[in-house]
């Protein structure tokens, strides 16, 4: 009896012993960002007197297990390197006997994985902190050098528009506009650049000569670099105009020294005339063009009349369209509010009318940048010549059909003004006689196409910015200045409202459209932003290359496209850096919004599209018809 009484005793003896301990405590840890289950990922369960009592790591399905845990008061800790710790309380009791089940808790990331590195002794991302803090530095400096443009613009905007208000309360007024008089105009010498120009030669050839002018104060110059058919095209041309008695010459260069420049420049020995009117192959001046601009030349000290671009193919395509939005700001406000500040503008390369005695003076045309009418026009408003900027009289020519040939032309015009600044800021900053506000827009003038550089930084480093304002909240409160910047966009549309040029007499309609058009040239413009640093970086760099002109197409609208041999197209390390853009830029707005921040999804948003219109535009290029 005694013996069962024993056994009895040890069982319950050893049933109460087992019960003094859970079996398991468990649970499952997630990234609180991605919601993805955790492996590996240390966790320490302390006594209540904080020794350790045992450690585990989660395994592929981010479940951790202790076993066997004693009843009592203990410390759950997350304690792994990757993640910020995490403690919970917890208290087993008899009724955790056979085990205790935590619901999944979620865990956040010390820093971003971009950041995840350069501890220095006992601190913890000493370096990538060190290099968030020059991000910081670098991507602000770019938003300020932004917004610093855009100021600038918006100044030139309240300029123009301050100017218009002025001539609408002077209508009725006496008008002080010079008169033409055909007696006493003085002779000019149309120039007219070309290099194999096949599809427009002859059109502005006939157009030269269909002016309303005297014709003994008229002469034609067809300065003709070609290597190919074009110059046999001219010739017969020249020969057939010049038959109906009208004063003009085909000179033709067999060494292209110079391009453009050098071409000017050779022929200035022959030029017949005290005024030089310039104009590229694809335009289509009206035939009252010189009855407009030579009576403007009254005043002895005016150098150059420029007049407004006009675009006879806007309609051709979205490029085209937006192609026009962005000149137009350029010809009405940036020249217009220049002109009307007394600050210096340029004359535009083509569409204008050059004293000769200003050339001359002001040393000639000189062919060391791809940019030769901004940087005489510079050299020659130092040496004191005026220019007139007429916004009301317009040159019509032809918009760039292609993405490729757009690419060419703003690689051209972003190296040419890169160059023009390495060439002539000394200038600017010592010449006298410049007044102070002239030498701020003049140099900004010569530096605007380094914005490109700033638009690509700044978007490049939006990126790790991003993970920044992930890791360390310490400098969180200098990112949030970033939305002041949103001013730059707000001055920007102020300047191309003003130059907007579909307006109606609907003002809610007009300004929708205009909205709709303004962020479509933006995205365009940021898409186009690594073509264009490459060419101002090569412009500052010193890298010489050649004259590349623009393809010219002499077509209105889509169906009389049937190729152009001149327009080259194929893929290249930027049509790929495009796409690699368009991509990266994709993804990350996707995952911002998936995760709920939204703070620049709209700007990376922008970029995609940007990069990806460039990108799309470039490759399917590939497949349209070349002539032969």
């Amino acid at each position: 009896m005694l013996k069962i009484y024993l056994v009895l005793l040890g069982i319950i003896i050893t049933t109460s012993t087992f019960a003094q301990a859970a079996d398991f405590v468990k649970g499952g840890i997630v990234d609180n960002k991605t919601k993805k289950a955790l492996n590996n990922v240390e966790l320490i369960l302390h006594n209540s007197d904080s020794t350790v009592f045992e450690t585990v790591r989660t395994n592929e399905s981010g479940v951790y297990k202790f076993d066997n845990i004693p009843f009592g008061n203990y410390t759950l800790s997350v304690t792994d390197q990757t993640y910020v710790p995490v403690k919970i309380n917890l208290i087993l009791t008899e009724k955790h006997a056979s085990g205790y089940t935590f619901d999944s808790f979620a865990i956040n990331r010390k820093v971003s994985w971009l950041l995840d590195w350069g501890d220095s002794g006992d601190k913890e991302h000493y370096w990538s902190h060190l290099v968030s803090k020059v991000i910081i530095f670098f991507y602000f400096a770019c938003l300020i050098l932004v917004l610093f443009y855009s100021i600038l613009q918006l100044s030139l905007a309240v300029a123009y528009v301050r100017n218009k208000r002025r001539k609408k309360r002077n209508t009725g007024m006496q008008d002080t506009t010079p008169v033409y008089d055909p007696s006493n105009t003085p002779k000019v010498t149309v120039q007219l650049p070309m290099f194999n120009e096949l599809y427009v030669a002859e059109r502005i050839i006939e157009t030269s000569a269909a002016f309303e002018y005297p014709a003994d104060k008229l002469q034609i110059q067809v300065l003709d670099d070609s290597t190919d058919e074009t110059k046999d095209v001219i010739a017969k041309k020249v020969a057939e105009v010049a038959a109906r008695g009208i004063n003009i010459q085909h000179i033709h260069r067999e060494d292209r020294t110079g391009y453009k420049a050098g071409a000017l420049d050779d022929a200035m020995d022959q030029v017949e005339g005290d005024f030089i009117a310039i104009f590229d192959a694809d335009f289509i001046p009206d035939s009252d063009f010189l009855k407009k601009t030579m009576p403007h030349f009254s005043n002895d000290k005016v150098g150059v009349v420029q007049t407004r671009w006009g675009h006879i193919n806007k309609k051709y395509s979205l490029l085209t369209e937006l192609q026009a939005f962005g000149l137009n700001g350029h010809f009405a406000i940036e020249q217009g509010g220049r002109n009307a500040s007394g600050h210096f503008i340029n004359f535009n390369g083509t569409g204008g009318v050059w004293r000769k005695e200003c050339i001359n003076d002001a040393g000639g045309w000189e062919h060391d940048t791809l940019t030769e009418d901004l940087d005489l026009s510079y050299r020659a408003q130092i040496k004191g010549w005026k220019f007139t900027y007429l916004e009301d009289v317009i040159a019509p020519a032809e918009l760039p059909i292609t993405m490729s040939a757009l690419k060419s032309q703003q690689h051209r015009w972003m190296k040419g003004g890169a160059e023009c600044f390495i060439k002539m800021w000394k200038t600017m900053i010592t010449a006298k006689e410049v007044r102070l506000v002239d030498r701020i827009h003049g140099l900004s003038h010569l530096f605007n196409s380094s914005v490109f550089i700033f638009i690509l930084m700044m978007s490049i480093l939006s990126l790790p910015v991003l993970h920044i304002k992930d890791s360390f909240s310490d400098l969180n409160y200098v990112l949030q200045y970033g939305a002041v910047f949103l001013l730059s966009t707000a001055f920007l549309m102020f300047y191309y409202w003003h130059s907007f040029r579909d307006k109606t007499d609907n003002v809610i309609l007009s300004l929708l459209l205009f909205i709709g058009r303004f962020f479509q040239f933006l995205m365009v413009s940021m898409g186009l932003a690594l073509n264009n640093t490459v060419a101002v970086l090569e412009g500052y760099l010193g890298i010489k290359s050649s004259f590349v002109r623009t393809p010219k197409f002499n077509v209105n609208v889509k169906s009389e496209f049937k190729g152009n041999k001149y327009d080259k197209k194929s893929i290249s390390i930027l049509n790929m850096g495009e796409g690699i853009l368009m991509l990266l830029f994709a993804f990350t707005t996707i995952n911002r919004a998936i995760y709920g921040d939204i703070g620049m999804v709209p700007f990376h948003l922008m970029l995609t599209i940007g990069y990806g219109l460039v990108f799309f535009y470039s490759i399917s290029e590939l497949k349209t018809p070349k002539a032969e």
